[in-house]
């Protein structure tokens, strides 16, 4: 009962994955900044969805994903303070000081400091790409974030971000960060993570920077690797069978939960299955998702882009790009990295059953990213996805969350 509720703050919070395995940790949100404002109304749906639960109120939530009220409905019930610690605004060097002066901190102390800037310029890319990217302003986002961390003071930081981030510019965006954060009074460690350490059932690798301010006793954390035995098709086995571009009402699951999705809390109760879409496809693709889907199930081959019949083939390059029609195979224990390109085609995410012969749907691209099934995401269909592929798997964010809360 007199556990202390951490506080944390969440920059470049995209959908809020990082914040969400934080707040099931128990840790308390002050403010979340985001530029996308279906993003930010993701987030806020989510933290109505906290704050309903909390106080014994979730059949008004049940009753916005049923459609039975609106958006504008469902916010009525929740606190205005709440809604508005989302905050949906540019970070930059000249919007810093007006976003601080919005945070309300009050008389609380920050505990922890979130986020990850846009990460598109430290990807890996070929020589003509780096050369374009060069000089786009979001390189120096992370100058922006040790601001906060100079103002804020919080005790701990997390900085999540691609593997790149590291190498990027002969490493000198790494090395400043590093020596910025310094200056302001933290030391600060990273390592390269994979969230199929985590339980979560896909092969994603982020970079984890860490840091805290050096009149604290810590240490980076030693995660121990999980391995549960399961497989990416317990994901998708209690899900209705649907066709490309098909959307259905009312769905609801075939079995009960079990398995991994009890387990891990991503089927954890919610009557109402949102968002199982999947995007329409031409002929053409489709072939091409059975003659994919075929050669993994029955030869456990995956496709070079050159075995497709020339009939199937789009373009002459058969040299870049050659695995670009990807089965998520059932019977691995991680699928491939769910990216934000999910949101432009589907080609790399095809379901792993033939009958169906469409790419992955909006939930099951959410499952692989280990988002429970009672988190919303607002906007389009392309928007969803987009937001579910720059996301930071919860599950992996939870654990990240317990060892600090376990540290500090």
């Amino acid at each position: 009962m007199n556990e202390k509720q951490f506080t944390f703050i969440d920059l470049f919070a995209g959908t809020g994955g990082l914040s969400e395995g934080f707040i099931q940790t128990g840790a308390k949100p002050i403010a979340f900044i985001e530029n996308d404002a279906d993003a930010c109304s993701t987030i806020r749906t989510r933290q109505a969805f906290h704050y309903l639960k909390e106080n014994g109120k979730l059949r008004y939530y049940w009753q916005y994903l049923r459609k039975a009220i609106n958006r504008d409905k469902l916010y009525k019930f929740t606190p205005d303070a709440i809604l508005e610690s989302v905050i949906c605004e540019d970070i930059a060097p000249e919007t810093i000081s007006s976003l601080i002066e919005r945070i309300n901190l009050k008389e609380e102390k920050l505990d922890i400091l979130l986020g990850g800037p846009p990460c598109q310029s430290y990807s890996h890319a070929g020589k003509s790409r780096r050369e374009k990217i060069k000089d786009d302003p979001r390189n120096w986002l992370y100058k922006s974030y040790a601001r906060f961390l100079k103002e804020l003071r919080p005790k701990v930081f997390v900085f999540e971000n691609v593997m790149g981030f590291r190498t990027a510019g002969d490493s000198t965006y790494y090395e400043n960060f590093k020596r910025i954060v310094s200056r302001a009074g933290y030391k600060v460690d990273s390592t390269v993570l994979c969230a199929a350490d985590f339980s979560v059932l896909q092969n994603r690798k982020r970079l984890i920077i860490i840091g805290w301010r050096k009149d604290i006793d810590f240490n980076y954390p030693v995660f121990k690797k999980e391995k549960n035995g399961y497989l990416v098709g317990e994901l998708f086995e209690d899900l209705p069978a649907i066709k490309a571009g098909e959307s259905l009402d009312k769905l609801e699951y075939l079995t009960k939960p079990k398995g991994y999705l009890k387990k891990t809390n991503v089927r954890n109760g919610c009557p109402v299955l949102t968002w199982h879409e999947s995007r329409p496809n031409n002929e053409v693709d489709l072939e091409i998702y059975r003659f994919t889907v075929d050669l993994w199930n029955n030869k456990r081959k995956r496709l070079i882009y050159s075995d497709l019949p020339e009939r199937l083939r789009t373009h002459k390059n058969l040299v870049s790009f050659k695995d670009r029609f990807k089965v998520v195979a059932a019977d691995l224990p991680a699928s491939q990295t769910i990216l934000a390109h999910i949101a432009k085609d589907g080609h790399y995410y095809i379901h792993p059953d033939i009958e169906q012969n469409r790419s992955i749907s909006v939930r099951e691209a959410a499952r692989l990213q280990s988002f429970p099934d009672d988190y919303y995401f607002e906007g389009s269909r392309c928007s969803a996805l987009r937001q579910i592929g720059n996301a930071v798997p919860p599950l992996m964010a939870r654990k990240i969350a317990e060892k600090i809360k376990e540290m500090l």
